[in-house]
């Protein structure tokens, strides 16, 4: 079986408070997008588990992957499931604050329970994907979302990029995700989010922000020099996506984008949704 995990970009992200458990309450709207990874499970044919890789590299033991912990994740509960054997062909930049990873573990829950009929429900995948990690959850449901706790409460909504085009551009820059946070000083954003998404995209600009970036930006000026370049070149609205370090940008479609990155930038540009 051979499915496509997309990438998702957060339009707004508030980080909320602190809570007892050391993970934080945030509030933000994830819309998948249509740069994805490949992946393939198969049953094993030797009876053992493989993971392997190819495309963009991933740091780490590849036993170790998010693929392979969903696997593990659903073996604990289902001790009849086969081994199986599954690669990933990464496009999605990983660390890059697009949910790449997140999104391969969930779509392998779902290629292992369409695969042998484990027959497990929507339920059942958000639960197994929460024990993943905060945003897998997301990517179980196919829609745009508003999500509250650790990002893993989730609310389907109405935003509509259709029509626009999207620009990624990640600069290669790895941001430490517990270092972001601690740059942070959570705290209610006093915005109605859900509102304001519900505004034309064109009226997001001043009021549609990402905490993330007065701290990234402050370590990492190249990233807001991305963002400033965007906007420059026609963006209706650009925004870091996540905890950084990839910018993404909405335009009109009949835009003609013309900008010139540096060779080690990751750039894609495509269908919003």
């Amino acid at each position: 079986m051979i499915v496509y995990p997309p990438c998702k970009i957060n339009l707004g992200l508030h980080v909320i408070r602190k809570r007892p458990d050391h993970f934080h309450d945030l509030e933000t709207v994830f819309v998948a997008v249509a740069l994805h990874d490949i992946l393939e499970v198969l049953p094993s044919a030797d009876g053992k588990l493989h993971f392997s890789q190819s495309g963009i590299t991933v740091a780490g033991d590849p036993m170790k992957n998010l693929c392979v912990r969903a696997w593990q994740v659903l073996k604990h509960d289902h001790p009849a499931l086969p081994e199986v054997q599954i690669h990933l062909h990464k496009k999605i930049p990983a660390g890059a604050g697009l949910g790449g990873g997140s999104a391969d573990a969930a779509y392998t829950l779902r290629a292992l329970d369409q695969l042998f009929g484990l027959g497990l429900g929507q339920e059942a995948l958000l639960n197994y994907a929460a024990e993943l990690g905060s945003d897998c959850p997301f990517f179980i449901m196919d829609r745009p979302c508003y999500a509250t706790g650790r990002g893993e409460i989730l609310e389907t909504t109405s935003v509509d990029l259709k029509g626009y085009r999207l620009m990624i551009v990640n600069p290669g820059i790895h941001i430490e995700t517990a270092r972001a946070f601690q740059s942070i000083k959570p705290a209610p954003s006093g915005k109605d989010l859900k509102a304001i998404i519900a505004q034309p995209v064109e009226q997001w600009r001043d009021q549609l922000q990402n905490d993330f970036e007065a701290p990234v930006f402050l370590d990492h000026p190249e990233i807001k020099k991305i963002k400033d370049e965007l906007y420059a070149a026609g963006a209706l609205y650009a925004s870091m996506s996540g905890s950084g370090s990839s910018v993404f940008a909405v335009f009109p479609k009949q835009v003609n984008i013309s900008l010139r990155w540096p060779e080690k930038y990751f750039i894609w540009t495509g269908p919003a949704q």
